[in-house]
């Protein structure tokens, strides 16, 4: 067995390893970096800690909204990064018979996001691979841009604004 964080995107239902997850929250204070990458909402500040904030609606493409509902706080290879999600569902769990490997081609998104397809009754679980959302040169901009998100949650330079 194993359990997945449940949750929403778009019309989508996603999956995340429990495992990975560190905490849900509601929705924070965003704080805007600029020159960052458009599908990164911002940073937030939790308990002194700056994490950066995937909108997953606009990395895979999918058509804006203004408001999201929760963040889901995840570790990618050792770091915390945050989800920014439509709402979290549950949190399930699925037997080996449950999960298929993902189609080669999947409604546009990049097979390398998706560890697999959960079903369960009536309903197709994206099972997301969180290590992938973030290509080896995204993140190593996340890491050169530690201090600069940090300094500028911090309000040390002219560039922060919050987003909405």
């Amino acid at each position: 067995m194993s359990q997945y964080a449940v949750f929403t995107v778009g019309s989508e239902t996603f999956g995340v390893d429990i495992l990975r997850v560190v905490e849900i929250l509601n929705p924070l204070r965003i704080f805007t970096i600029p020159d960052m990458p458009p599908f990164l909402s911002g940073v937030i500040n939790l308990r002194g800690m700056v994490i950066p904030i995937i909108d997953l609606r606009e990395r895979f493409g999918m058509e804006s909204r203004p408001v999201r509902e929760r963040i889901i706080i995840v570790r990618v290879e050792g770091q915390k990064v945050g989800l920014h999600v439509d709402s979290v569902v549950d949190i399930m769990d699925f037997d080996s018979g449950e999960i298929t490997p993902p189609p080669p081609i999947f409604r546009g998104f990049k097979p390398e996001y998706l560890v697999g397809l959960a079903r369960k009754d009536e309903k197709v679980i994206i099972l997301l691979n969180t290590d992938a959302v973030l290509t080896a040169r995204e993140k190593q901009l996340l890491m050169k841009s530690r201090k600069r998100m940090e300094a500028s949650l911090a309000g040390e330079t002219s560039g922060t604004a919050e987003k909405q």
